[in-house]
This record gives structure tokens, sequence and C-alpha cells, in this order.
């Protein structure tokens, strides 16, 4: 939406940046606030609200009349969208066990789809004026948030008063903080792939824009495709042995795209990505709501909030190598970070093992 926004507020370059940043700033806020809320006081009221935000935001967005109201529209929709992003893992979470990674592989092909439809649609609807567009969208979202506002949900886990004493000690246990860490190392690869592989492809790989695109695009086509078959595959293989999988799958991916010539060749390679990086948050989430259950929507929000630290610092820093060192290293930054991710993978998992063998 950026351009047509631009286009009608007449921004340039910098104040369109601080206009992107508000987006992350809201879903690191709302991340950061939904896990001790439905702790406390559970899902319905919290999910309900945070939905509610999000179908005002969009309105807000498309029918803004100052970049005052377009600046607090979109980090409503971040704020409303960090809390249902972290909600809804922590609740399909908490309704799944014995088959956690499973049922959240499931719940990620809809964000894949999400992905997947909402430049479809714009582009399907490319003769209608995007404000109305945006609107319909935010309009037709009212069903969905009533269903969020009668369905039953658990009951809360600490409804007598949240243990701050363990909430702190989260931030001292070893095996979340090398979940925490892998998955910033997971999302920040996440997103320097959807950021800056079509530069890479156009200016490494003569690649056009266009079929740059429609090969990123089979990334998430993998992803999602992937997460469909792990919802059946992590209930037969043992997860651990699935998600080092995954980031062998990831770092074959990348060469196949730093040896890519054509855009078929970078699209299997970026399918291969996809496929590989699936794994990584449907499975390190249901391991943390396995070690932490009575305070699970806590121990979420450290994890996501680190999580999402590690993608905008990764993905400063590949601006700043690229910018010193040329887009042309991409595959190198990709694979030293999967290596890295590999790494801190092996000890996460072990550290989970050991602590669910001592239970």
């Amino acid at each position: 939406l950026l351009p047509s926004i631009t286009s009608r507020f007449g921004l340039d370059g910098i104040a369109s940046g601080a206009l992107v940043s508000l987006l992350p700033l809201g879903i690191l806020t709302g991340s950061l606030v939904f896990g001790p809320v439905v702790d406390r006081f559970g899902y319905r009221t919290l999910l309900t609200a945070s939905a509610v935000l999000v179908v005002a935001g969009l309105e807000a967005m498309a029918f803004a009349p100052t970049v005052s109201v377009l600046q607090l529209a979109i980090l409503a929709v971040g704020f409303g969208g960090g809390i249902l992003n972290g909600g809804t893992n922590a609740l399909v979470a908490d309704i799944s066990a014995g088959e956690r990674g499973a049922k959240l592989s499931l719940l990620g092909v809809f964000f894949g789809v999400g992905a997947l439809g909402m430049p479809a649609l714009l582009g399907t609807l490319r003769g209608v004026e995007q404000s109305a567009v945006l609107g319909g969208i935010g309009a037709a979202l009212v069903v969905p948030v009533l269903c969020i506002g009668v369905i039953a949900y658990p009951v809360p886990k600490q409804a007598q008063g949240f243990p701050v004493a363990e909430g702190a000690e989260l931030l001292r246990d070893g095996a979340l903080m090398a979940i925490a860490l892998t998955l910033a190392l997971q999302s920040g690869v996440e997103g320097i792939v959807n950021n800056w592989t079509t530069t890479y492809l156009q200016s490494s790989r003569g690649i056009t824009p266009g079929d740059a695109l429609l090969a990123l695009t089979a990334y998430v086509v993998g992803m999602t495709v992937a997460r469909l078959v792990l919802a059946a595959v992590l209930q037969r293989l043992p997860g651990g042995r699935v998600l080092v999988v995954g980031l062998l799958l990831t770092g074959a991916g990348v060469g196949v795209v730093a040896a890519a010539h054509s855009a078929s060749a970078a699209a299997i390679g970026l399918a291969l990505i996809g496929a590989g990086l699936s794994v990584g948050f449907p499975l390190l989430i249901g391991y943390v709501v396995d070690l932490f259950p009575t305070i699970s929507g806590t121990a979420i929000s450290v994890v996501l909030v680190i999580a999402l630290s590690g993608n905008m610092a990764l993905n400063y820093l590949v601006g700043v190598l690229s910018d010193w060192a040329g887009v042309g290293a991409l595959p190198v930054y990709l694979v030293v970070c999967v290596a890295l991710e590999l790494t801190l993978a092996l000890i996460a998992l072990r550290a989970y093992h050991r602590r669910s063998a001592a239970a």
C-alpha cells in the first residue's frame, strides 16, 4: 500500500520510511503486552479488542484526512496485529497439548494465505481506488471479529494474580533464552529473504523486477505448503530432527538462489528456503508452552519480542553490510545466519529435552 499512500500525502523517502517503521513498533509492543494479559485475564477480551483495533486501524488508513491520523492508524494495526499474532499462537498451543507443533503449523498456513492473498487481491482490483479496497477489507473483517467475541476460550491460568517472580525468572532461564535466540535468527533470516532477495536478484543475477517479485512469491508458497504438510509430519517424526532437516534445506535453497541465472531457478531456491524455514516457529513455540504451561502467554511474549528484535537488528545489519560490500554478498549473509541458527537450535533442543526428561 505504500506507493498509493506516498502519492496521496506527497511523502518523501524519509517520511515514508518513518511511516513504515511504525508498523514493526506496534507489532513489537503488542507482542510484549499480550502474554501477561492473557495469563491473568484470559483470551476473549484481549483478542476481541485487538481485532476491533485492527479493523478501526484499517478503516482509518483508508480514509485518513491527515498524516497524523495515518500514523495512528498504522500503529493501531501493528499493535492489534502483534496481539493477534502472539495471542492466537498462545491459544492454539494451549488447546493442543500433545500435538502443539502440528496445530501451530496449521495456524501458520493461514498466515501464509494472508501473505499471498493481500497482494493478489490488490493486484486483481488494480483499477479500484485502494482506499475503497482497504475500507472493504476492514468491513469484511467484522465477521471474524464477531466470531472471536462469542467462541469459547480456556479459563485464565493466573486468575488469582500474576506470579511476578516467576515471570521475571523467564529472562534467566537458559532453555527459554536458547529458543528465543534461535527464533531471533529465524525471524532475521525470514526478514532478510523478504526484504533483500528481489534487490539481489535484480542487481546481481540480472533478473527483471517483475520476475524477481514472482520468484519471491515462491518463498511464501513454499513456506505455506510446507506448514500444511508439517501438520501431519510433526505427528509422526521427532520435532528436533524435522527442525534440523529444515535448516539444512534452507541452506541448500540459499545455494540454489546464489547459483540461479533465471527467475525459475531462483523461485525453486526460494521455495526450498520457505519450506526449510517453515518448521522453526511452530515447533519451538510449542516447546515454550511445554516448558512453561502455567505462564505460557508471558513466555511466548518474551520469545516473540526477542525474535522480532532479532529481525530488525539483522535486517539493519544487512543494510549496513550491503552498503559496504554490496548486496551481491547476500547469500553469504544468509548462510552465516542459518549456520548460527542451526548451532543455537541444537543447543535449544538439548536443553528442552533435558528439562522434559527431568520433569
